[in-house]
């Protein structure tokens, strides 16, 4: 596909993706609060009518009373609205974007040779590997301890073990940016697929047993209570792992694996630090605190062990040199100019001669020293000293001189 198409798909899905994504993850916070900060009813004529729970909120400049059933309500109201779409449009278009990003440019974006030799076909298969065999085993681990008593502490321990081991080996087969993406596109597919094989078919079983006047079987919303509350226990791991890509500082190092998990361990522990608190509000219960404490101790932890060493003697008298621009289109020949040419000006930048590559410094500085995502996996071996060069020159004014 032409590459300015190509463009032009990655920029609509994305929007797209976002779009359903804030959808999605908006309604499952709003539905994990309002779970846990419902109160039993009072008035005899809810009770009556089987209402297990109430909440009174204002919002937008009027009052909402929602009313949980408990099981089911005794009668099936005439206007349902279900929610599954924001599930499945955000995956559909993840999905979209996943395959036009990364499996159009799997030789790029995928395989990183220093990492692992293999070709863009094998590449493509194991991704989409991954995708498919996270869900079978998390969902194996759910039907066999899910029910059992303290089964949902064996199923976090479980799922946690086989998180850390994707992770790390996502990290030994893809390029690093590919596998911090890949490991959250697959906690991704198993919430979507959560909403697929087990929310909705419960939801959908329910109310076909109360137009068959059968009695409605509480193990079904039982089970979808379960999967959602894991779904809203991967949405921090999930979203700091898709924007984790962007930064290549976090995928570059020697450990990047144990720096996507201790991240998404952060966002967990802080997640569950809010489900925590919605509980404990409405039992005017002390709010634990402590969870979201060590989700932030543990990303301060991890910026102080990412944070570049403090530079050397030798280094600072370096620095205190002028830098002579020769020096830098030296680099800028040998690292950039293979994919920003005359013939090939990948992302419309051209870096063949000085004043192209005047016109264009801020971009080389952004993405080669500062985010340091260029070049793309850093496939012509661009060394710190080198980025630190163009930094250097950049700051100092981007002299052609």
């Amino acid at each position: 596909m032409d590459a300015y198409l190509l463009d032009w798909a990655n920029l609509l899905l994305r929007w797209a993706h976002v779009i359903t994504a804030i959808a999605w993850i908006g309604s499952s916070f709003y539905f994990v609060f309002l779970d846990n900060s419902l109160t039993p009813p009072t008035a005899p004529d809810l009770k009556q009518k089987g209402v297990d729970g109430e909440l009174w909120a204002v919002h937008g400049g009027g009052f909402y009373h929602p009313q949980k059933y408990l099981v089911a309500p005794k009668t099936l109201p005439e206007h349902l609205h279900w929610f599954y779409w924001e599930s499945y449009s955000t995956w559909l278009t993840g999905f979209g974007l996943f395959t036009v990003l990364y499996l159009f440019n799997a030789g790029s974006f995928l395989v990183d040779k220093s990492v692992h030799d293999w070709s863009p076909g094998a590449a493509i298969g194991a991704a989409l590997g991954f995708l498919a065999a996270f869900w079978l085993v998390y969902d194996a681990i759910c039907r066999a301890f899910g029910q059992k008593p303290n089964g949902d502490r064996i199923v976090a321990f479980g799922v946690l073990v086989f998180v850390v081991f994707a992770s790390w080996l996502a990290c030994q087969l893809f390029a690093g940016r590919a596998a911090f993406l890949l490991v959250g596109a697959m906690l991704a597919t198993a919430m979507s697929a959560n909403v697929f094989f087990w929310i909705i078919p419960g939801q959908r079983t329910v109310v076909a047993q109360m137009k068959a006047g059968q009695p409605v079987d509480p193990i079904h919303g039982q089970r979808a209570k379960q999967r959602s509350v894991h779904n809203t226990y991967f949405t921090l791991p999930v979203l700091i792992a898709m924007l984790s890509n962007h930064y290549g500082w976090l995928y570059q190092g020697a450990n990047n694996w144990l720096v996507l998990v201790l991240l998404m361990l952060a966002g967990a522990l802080i997640r569950h630090s809010f489900v925590a608190r919605h509980k404990a509000l409405v039992q005017d219960k002390r709010v634990p605190w402590e969870h979201a404490v060590g989700g932030t101790v543990v990303l301060v932890a991890l910026a102080l062990w990412l944070a570049p060493p403090p530079p050397s003697a030798a280094q600072q008298a370096a620095a205190a040199k002028p830098v002579v621009f020769g020096e830098v289109k030296a680099v800028i020949d040998q690292r950039c100019a293979m994919c920003h040419n005359a013939q090939l000006q990948q992302k419309n930048v051209a870096l063949h001669t000085p004043e192209l590559v005047k016109q264009h410094a801020q971009q080389v500085y952004q993405q080669a020293a500062v985010l340091k995502l260029m070049p793309l996996n850093n496939a012509t071996q661009i060394t710190d000293a080198e980025r630190t060069l163009i930094k250097r020159w950049f700051e100092a004014g981007a002299p052609l001189n």
